[in-house]
């Protein structure tokens, strides 16, 4: 082949009175340079004159593929995206007397097979990775003229789910085959519709199925309206789906969902269309999700050249005053396309380029002439571009002509969400000139009257808007955790001593005769409860060291000693005291409420203290508040997360700390912030943690220093006190299945 695409290209160029330099023959691939399509490996057919297999093999993964009929079902065409064919051409192993001849070819996105049959047949197609698979089936003569006379309206017969080989397949059973269009979205259920068609009495209106992990198609609707029949399956978050037909069913096989919410993407629901050059607009598919190519856009004049890849075989060429017309037919050999010249197209071209992709070699020249091109499939036109600007202004006033005189259609839209006021101005942008919108408060409907395709659109963007707000419940949970030891311990002693004739042990001076000692460090207030097991009181202690602990009913301790000589002359009295307190307390608030998204939400509960106000109309009596208070304004993101903006205040009155008037003290908690929380899950928005630790040594001078009897003149008081404050947040959006559905 190589050979024979050599010499076909020496003759063309001899023809034309042109050398061919070396450089200018076609320059294959080197191994240094990558290519990102799949290669076509080879072809197998089977079977007989009933039936027939044809099976194409490639290093494809999960392959994207179009199937239609030809002649009445004698001719089949297998188009595969995104794939090539060996440079030798494509080898066939086997036969079948169905199948009568094969032909491949490259195009400009992929590979084409033809299969031309004996007979009419029916085909299914499946994909696996690494083949695709055609089953032939002869048409019988009964089935031939059933099949000829199926006319009228289509049915929808049945649609029900079947799940098998990790795949879940939607089945629509038919009245017969027709064409149809899918609606994948990036996200949220996708959607079949089917023209012309009605539901039968007998089909399920809705199947609910079980949302376990791993299953793909969680739920599917099905619907009539304004002369078509809508499929939708909600499926599982990032699950992809391809649609094929086999016969009167189309099989809709759905597979691999992203275990994690992915983030929704943007989706296009309308699209403003460009006129093509022959004046008629194709319909095309929406997405790659289905079993078909997108149809060939052309290379529209006037679109900027910047923006376009080069994705063509790397060529040489090497040409002096070379003939456009020559230089052009090279170009189509050593691309696979054809190209179709006009009789304007004239002129002669020089050219030197070296390692350049064809199709940035041809969209050079044509530049370089003032020549523009429209290309669809395999096929290229060149024209001048003053000729296709012509043609394209034609083809959009007739494209204009045909919407000024298109049927209109007034549909009822009804809206069950948002208010039918608040979408009729996002309608109103995608009306044509001719097309009107109106609102039925009463019954929250949007009357639209426009042409089908406008219609279209519009109920994509109603159904895409209309959705339930996210409803979100917010609970705070405060979390409060108080420790506090204290220690105290203290002593009391003192006496007296007296030295006189009385007691018999005088002086012996003259003066002083008599002395007394006793101690003087004590008042009414001063504890000497267990110095006299007679007297609770003891009125006079003679304390010299006075330093007690505080102890009272309920905390700490004392013990009282009496020391004392038989006449009286020497009394000791001693008095031990110490207390110690060891608490923990906690303290758990849960408020929660639940709000609609972007809608602030509040909640309250405490106490009001009154107070009293002297002004100059008298004393007056006010209130203060203490209470436990959430307010919250959240926002569901798209991907299923809640941004919050949150308030969460705890007052509490310390009657421990009042006023000179008795007024308690209030104890304030409070946060306030902005944060973005997942659904479900609980975050510490914020913290407090206090400790207050003192030690105090209460002594007499000089002889509290003493070692070890400096404690009989020292009072010893230890505290440490803790308190850390914690506050929760968890939201959760309580309507997540409905309301995040896009």
């Amino acid at each position: 082949m190589r050979q024979s695409r050599s010499l076909f290209l020496a003759v063309l160029l001899a023809a034309s009175g042109v050398s061919i330099p070396a450089a200018a023959q076609p320059r294959a691939p080197s191994a240094a340079t990558p290519t990102t399509r799949s290669l076509v490996s080879g072809m197998r057919v089977s079977g007989g004159a009933e039936r027939a297999q044809v099976t194409l093999t490639g290093s494809f993964d999960v392959p994207q593929y179009r199937v239609h009929g030809r002649d009445d079902g004698r001719t089949v065409t297998l188009e595969v995206e995104g794939a090539r064919i060996p440079d030798d051409g494509l080898d066939v192993d086997g036969q079948a007397s169905l199948v009568s001849t094969t032909a491949s070819s490259a195009t400009a996105h992929g590979v084409r097979l033809s299969l031309r049959l004996a007979a009419e047949v029916t085909h299914v197609v499946r994909a696996a990775p690494g083949r695709i698979v055609i089953e032939l089936t002869r048409l019988s003569a009964t089935e031939g003229a059933e099949r000829a006379a199926a006319e009228g309206p289509i049915e929808v017969r049945g649609v029900h789910v079947e799940r098998r080989d990790g795949r879940d397949r939607v089945v629509v059973e038919l009245s017969r085959a027709t064409e149809f269009r899918i609606h994948p979205g990036s996200s949220g259920p996708a959607r079949l519709t089917i023209r012309g068609a009605s539901l039968s009495r007998a089909v399920e209106r809705e199947i609910a199925l079980s949302d376990n992990e791993g299953d793909v198609v969680h739920g599917v609707r099905v619907r009539a309206h304004g002369g078509r029949a809508t499929i939708e399956v909600d499926r599982a978050s990032g699950a992809r789906g391809t649609a094929i037909r086999e016969g009167n069913r189309i099989v809709w096989l759905f597979s691999g969902g992203e275990t994690r919410q992915a983030r929704p993407r943007s989706r296009t629901i309308a699209r403003e269309a460009w006129a093509e050059l022959d004046g008629g607009l194709d319909d095309e598919v929406e997405g790659d999700e289905v079993a078909a190519f997108l149809t060939d856009v052309p290379m529209q004049v006037g679109r900027a050249r910047a923006q376009r890849s080069y994705r063509g075989r790397r060529i040489d060429l090497d040409f002096h005053n070379a003939d456009i017309h020559n230089i052009l037919r090279m170009i189509a050999e050593v691309g696979g396309v054809n190209i179709v010249t006009s009789d304007e197209v004239q002129g002669s071209v020089t050219i030197r380029m070296r390692n350049v992709p064809w199709d940035q070699a041809l969209d050079v020249i044509l530049q370089a002439k003032g020549l523009g091109m429209v290309r669809r499939g395999n096929l290229i036109r060149v024209a001048p571009l003053e000729t296709l600007e012509k043609e394209r202004e034609l083809a959009i006033a007739r494209q204009k002509q045909n919407v000024e005189l298109a049927p209109l259609e007034t549909r009822l839209i009804p809206v069950s969400y948002a208010a039918a006021t608040d979408l009729s101005p996002r309608v109103q942008e995608l009306l044509t000139s001719r097309g009107t919108v109106s609102v039925d408060e009463r019954t929250n409907v949007l009357i639209v009257r426009d042409t089908v395709e406008s219609l279209d659109d519009i109920e994509e963007l109603v159904r895409t808007l209309d959705t339930q707000t996210p409803q979100v419940l917010v609970e705070a949970r405060i979390v409060e955790a108080t420790s506090q030891y204290v220690r105290d311990v203290g002593i009391q002693w003192g006496g007296n001593v007296l030295a006189s004739t009385a007691t018999g042990n005088p002086t012996g001076l003259i003066f002083p005769s008599t002395v007394g000692v006793t101690g003087g460090n004590y008042d009414q207030a001063t504890p000497t409860q267990g110095l006299s097991p007679f007297n609770g009181d003891v009125p006079t202690p003679n304390f010299a060291v006075n330093l007690p602990a505080t102890t009272n009913t309920g905390s700490g301790g004392a013990l009282g000693l009496s020391l004392g000589s038989l006449g009286g002359t020497v009394n000791l009295n001693v008095r031990l005291s110490a207390a110690e307190a060891t608490g923990v307390v906690r303290i758990i608030s849960s408020p929660r409420i639940l709000t609609l998204d972007n809608h602030e939400a509040h909640i309250a509960q405490g106490t009001l203290i009154p107070y009293s106000q002297i002004s100059a109309q008298g004393v007056q009596t006010a209130f203060q508040e203490a209470k436990l208070e959430l307010r919250v304004t959240p926002h569901v993101t798209a991907d299923g997360s809640v941004s919050m903006h949150v308030k969460v205040t705890r007052d509490e009155p310390d009657f421990t700390r009042t006023s000179a008037r008795g007024d308690p003290t209030i104890l304030k908690r409070e946060a306030e912030t902005d944060l973005l929380i997942e659904d479900g899950h609980t975050a510490v928005i914020g913290g407090i943690y206090t400790r207050n630790t003192g030690r105090n040594v209460d002594q007499i001078p000089f002889f509290g220093d003493i070692p070890i009897l400096g404690v009989l003149f020292q009072r010893r008081r230890v505290r440490d006190e803790r308190n850390e404050l914690l506050i929760f947040l968890t939201p959760r959006i309580v309507n997540r299945a409905e309301s995040l559905r896009r």
